[in-house]
């Protein structure tokens, strides 16, 4: 009997909760239903694909976790993983320096500060489009910009994209290039950090280079935790960049060839649904596993002004 009267006082407050605020659940009920049907019945859906063999031409048959252990033979996928993993750590912290230094040159209150920043922003707009993995192709390719500058000088150039030993430092260069968003983040943070900082450290003789390591780094610790963290999540996403150079392949060798291109070419490509969703369920752990390991390691180097 008090069960039944527990559940009837919770149905009794649902109730009045969607009696006093319908119209705010009207409102949003298109997003519900976006939420519903393009995100939570297809996470679902790519679970339970993940345990099963599927082509998309006949039915999803229970495979087990065969698609897990299936990753640890292939050698194409842990490959993918290296170089997924090489890009992250490589070009994530080059990008997050670049942004920074970018931003303290523009923080030193230069006229037209909003045309630079816009000027500097554009690449972030632009770097994920197809048209500027087109246009980096044929920067560095046999016949590009890359190699008229060198030869304009003496140096004989290569074909940077078509080297297995350069092709992913051509797509780090283009990570690199996009620090718009960053660089605008850190900008906002510099100019939260109060002057007199500043005019307190000159007073007892600081240079430049003590006034970096004393006052601004660590009073902008939280926002660089925050850029790290979002670079660090989309690194791992990259996609259409390696996808245009490579031509869908990869190639050459294998070393442009990211986690999510390699997903994609096992989907799409070859049809193993099933296996591609396994993989995208790595993925995901393997992104909250990181983002994890930033924020408990947060505690020992952001600092945060009280």
């Amino acid at each position: 009997m008090p069960e039944v009267s527990v559940l009837a006082v919770i149905v009794k407050s649902i109730r009045d909760i969607i009696k006093r605020n319908w119209a705010g659940y009207f409102f949003i009920t298109p997003w519900l239903l976006g939420l519903i049907l393009f995100t939570a019945i297809p996470i679902a859906a790519s679970l339970y694909l993940s345990f099963t063999d599927y082509n998309l031409l006949q039915p999803p048959k229970n495979f087990g976790l065969q698609n897990y252990l299936g990753m640890l033979k292939d050698s194409i996928y842990l490959a993918s993983v290296g170089v997924t993993l090489k890009y992250v750590f490589i070009g994530v912290p080059l990008q997050l320096s670049m942004a920074l230094g970018v931003a303290l040159l523009l923080n030193r209150g230069l006229r037209g500060l909003e045309v630079y920043r816009a000027i500097y922003y554009i690449p972030s707009l632009l770097g994920g489009s197809v048209a500027i993995a087109v246009l980096w192709r044929q920067l560095f390719g046999g016949n590009g910009l890359v190699n008229g500058l060198l030869a304009s000088i003496g140096i004989k150039g290569m074909n940077w994209i078509s080297d297995p030993r350069t092709a992913l430092y051509t797509l780090i260069i283009l990570a690199v290039w996009q620090f718009g968003s960053s660089m605008v983040i850190f900008l906002a943070g510099l100019k939260q950090i109060p002057m007199e900082y500043y005019e307190s450290s000159r007073i007892d003789g600081a240079g430049i280079v003590r006034q970096f390591l004393s006052i601004t780094f660590p009073i902008l610790t939280p926002v660089i935790f925050f850029n790290l963290v979002m670079q660090t999540i989309g690194a791992f996403q990259a996609f259409t960049s390696a996808y245009i150079i490579s031509d869908g392949s990869g190639g050459p060798l294998n070393s442009t060839n990211f986690y999510t291109l390699y997903l994609y070419q096992q989907g799409f490509n070859y049809f193993h649904m099933g296996y591609a969703s396994a993989m995208a369920w790595v993925l995901l752990a393997a992104i909250a596993f990181v983002t994890a390991l930033l924020f408990i390691s947060s505690g020992r180097w952001v600092f945060y002004l009280e």
